[in-house]
């Protein structure tokens, strides 16, 4: 089982990374375990300087925008 954090305020693109991590991992038939992370503290010691941030198996992949689906689905593949 992978571990997914996404790390943000609660924004609407938090929101939507949220969903495209789930949606990625139906479609590939992986099971993950998703997590919110919105404390500013937590955030900025996980080194997200841009959020939404995601981090597959306690490994930071992405920061600052959406990702791309593409990429989101190698990580999670990975």
């Amino acid at each position: 089982m992978k571990t997914v954090k996404v790390y943000g305020p609660g924004c609407a693109r938090c929101a939507t990374t949220e969903k495209m991590v789930k949606d990625a991992a139906v479609r590939l038939g992986i099971a993950v375990t998703v997590e919110k992370v919105t404390d500013a503290k937590s955030i900025a010691m996980a080194g997200v300087m841009s959020t939404p941030g995601l981090s597959v198996d306690g490994k930071l992949v992405h920061a600052g925008g959406l990702p791309d689906a593409a990429k989101l689905d190698a990580w999670l593949s990975a």
